[in-house]
């Protein structure tokens, strides 16, 4: 079941579980920290099962039009059951809802790592397209791959 959450301490317990257990995209402690800091201010939505999360997505406002999917996490013993296509189906709901134009989102380049090449594909299938690489947000090592899409 995906849920709305609220609370910022309970989107803060949420992201800390699942992203700490997610060391191959979320292994810089003080990236990771940040992540669980900026969540408590956005839009989270949360996978449930038997009361447990098992995944979760937030949303942050970058400007009038646009929001970014700003961090997402599914446990890794949920992968490829559909709860990351989900939880972002419903937050593209709620982005045009609110009437948001753009939705965007940041990984690593493909090419770099295995697992961000999953990631990529992921993000690929659900329809958005490659806006911008910059090579140095992240270091030289991670070129920052930026995607877009229009919701209208």
């Amino acid at each position: 079941m995906i849920c709305l959450i609220r609370d910022t301490q309970e989107k803060q317990r949420i992201a800390r579980s699942i992203l700490e257990s997610l060391s191959e995209w979320f292994g810089i402690p003080e990236a990771r920290e940040q992540y669980i800091r900026e969540c408590a201010d956005e839009t989270m939505l949360a996978s449930v099962e038997n009361d447990q999360p098992n995944g979760f997505l937030c949303l942050k406002e970058t400007g009038k039009d646009t929001v970014e999917l700003a961090v997402m996490g599914v446990l890794k013993e949920y992968h490829r059951n559909g709860i990351g296509r989900e939880l972002f189906e419903q937050a593209k709901q709620i982005a045009m809802e609110q009437g948001y134009s753009f939705l965007q989102v940041k990984t690593v380049q493909m090419g770099r790592y295995e697992e961000y090449d999953n990631t990529n594909r992921f993000y690929l299938s659900l329809g958005f397209k490659e806006f911008e690489v910059i090579p140095t947000l992240w270091g030289e090592t991670n070129p920052c791959q930026i995607y877009v899409m229009a919701l209208r």
